[in-house]
């Protein structure tokens, strides 16, 4: 097993989650805004879809070299898993569900005649004799099979479910939030089944230049995203809170060392120092290439040091925020009492006010990421984002642009890292007006 080092600080932010929620598990402040989000339908449905993104990201997050390779080549779970999808390369571009190239070619016949026309796919429909009549409904009949295997699927681990936890029956089935996250959770294994069994034969969403399989670009590059969404989120989180809370509690010569720290840093433009700090990072894996075997290994370094800038340039915001709440806090009844009875001051912050600003830091985190994911979108398209050799929506977009603009247009591309994109910031934002709506205390007090 190979671990790289985004694959161990997401399992350590994972674990972190974990022994967070099972901390807050009892907590009573914590029940009303939890009980809201979880009564939330168009919430609980969004969070599904991110659980089933983060679970595709933590199967791309298990690398490791196989057994019987003798080269170098380093890949995840994922990619083991789609073996077929990813060997099933063709020779260029090709539509999704297509038998036939893009692009048309000298070919020779079995008679020795030359014909300027459409090549057969080596694997999209190849196992059709008669694709412009069969393709149709071959596709309908395989999409049926595969749609009823998923349902036949998500069943028998339904009713396993129900078996095992007999006396919360009630509260699976008709909890308020119960039957559109069961009706979600049904779409996404059935479609995803589905869109397994049509992989095996078809391009479902066509192939690239190069003739590589646009679906499983598209899913390789879940993980991307989710990394700078997370990693970065854990890189800026600890700075924001620390110096957030420490500006607004101490004042004085604190406060105003740590406000010259972020405007200074506000002052310099964020595209130029990410750039410049990529440019470093080049420049040290050019010079210790023995450091760095393998692409994927290259890879990873850039988007590691990609989070690390991202963290370092985005926590400025959120401790804005925290210090004008804590400046707020620190004037209150309980605290001013805590201080008068000699408290330690770390007691203060511990107990007092980090509780007080978590609502804050909760409605942030979620927010952030959506944007961190946008974000990864948009320095790819400019070349200083992730390596070009990474999998990432970005990347995708960037290299469509020449597509766009060939004729005929390839468009396929530029549709899927977009539906991908959509899906998951889309439900980033979902969830995190609902946690907002639940965590947010002008909110409880008007209910």
């Amino acid at each position: 097993m190979t671990i790289l080092w985004t694959d161990a600080l997401i399992f350590f932010l994972v674990l972190m989650m974990l022994v967070l929620g099972f901390y807050l598990r009892g907590k009573e402040h914590l029940r009303r805004p939890i009980g809201k989000v979880t009564a939330s339908r168009v919430g609980m449905m969004s969070l599904v879809i991110l659980v089933f993104f983060g679970m595709i990201g933590l199967l791309d997050s298990i690398h490791f070299k196989p057994a019987n390779d003798k080269s170098n080549e380093i890949i995840s779970l994922l990619d083991y898993w789609t073996t077929s999808i990813r060997q099933q390369q063709e020779k260029t571009y090709s539509s999704p569900f297509a038998a036939y190239s893009y692009s048309k070619e000298n070919i020779t016949t079995d008679d020795g005649r030359q014909l300027w026309t459409y090549p057969r796919l080596k694997y999209g429909g190849a196992h059709l004799k008669n694709p412009d009549i069969k393709k149709t409904h071959d596709i309908m009949q395989k999409a049926a099979i595969g749609f009823t295997k998923g349902a036949g699927l998500f069943a028998f681990f339904f009713i396993l479910l129900l078996s095992f936890f007999k006396e919360r029956k009630q509260t699976i089935l008709k909890g308020t939030a119960a039957k559109p996250v069961w009706m979600i959770i049904f779409i996404i294994v059935s479609g995803s089944y589905m869109l397994i069994d049509l992989s095996g034969f078809y391009h479902v969403l066509g192939t690239d230049k190069v003739g590589e399989d646009v679906f499983y670009q598209a899913v390789k590059s879940i993980r991307t995203g989710l990394v700078i969404g997370s990693l970065t989120t854990l890189i800026m989180l600890p700075l924001a809170i620390i110096f957030g809370i420490m500006a607004g509690f101490f004042r004085g010569w604190v406060d105003d060392v740590i406000q010259y720290i972020y405007t200074t840093l506000n002052s310099i433009p964020g595209v130029l120092l990410i750039a410049a700090s990529i440019l470093m990072v080049q420049v040290y894996m050019a010079n210790n290439e023995d450091q760095f075997t393998s692409l994927v290994v290259r890879a990873d370094m850039r988007l590691l040091f990609l989070c690390l800038i991202l963290g370092v340039t985005s926590w400025t915001g959120l401790c804005r925020l925290l210090r004008a709440e804590t400046l707020k806090l620190r004037e209150m009844e309980y605290v001013q009492a805590a201080q008068a009875l000699g408290v330690r001051r770390r007691i203060i912050l511990m107990r007092h006010i980090l509780p007080n600003v978590m609502h804050i830091i909760l409605i942030s985190v979620v927010l952030d990421f959506s944007s961190l994911v946008l974000a990864e979108a948009v320095l790819s398209y400019i070349n200083i984002g992730v390596d070009p050799t990474t999998y990432s929506w970005g990347n995708m977009i960037n290299s469509a642009r020449l597509e766009m603009a060939r004729e005929p247009i390839v468009w396929w591309s530029l549709m899927a890292s977009f539906l991908f994109m959509f899906t998951l910031v889309l439900a980033a934002n979902i969830f995190a007006d609902t946690v907002r709506d639940a965590f947010d205390p002008r909110r409880a007090d008007n209910d």
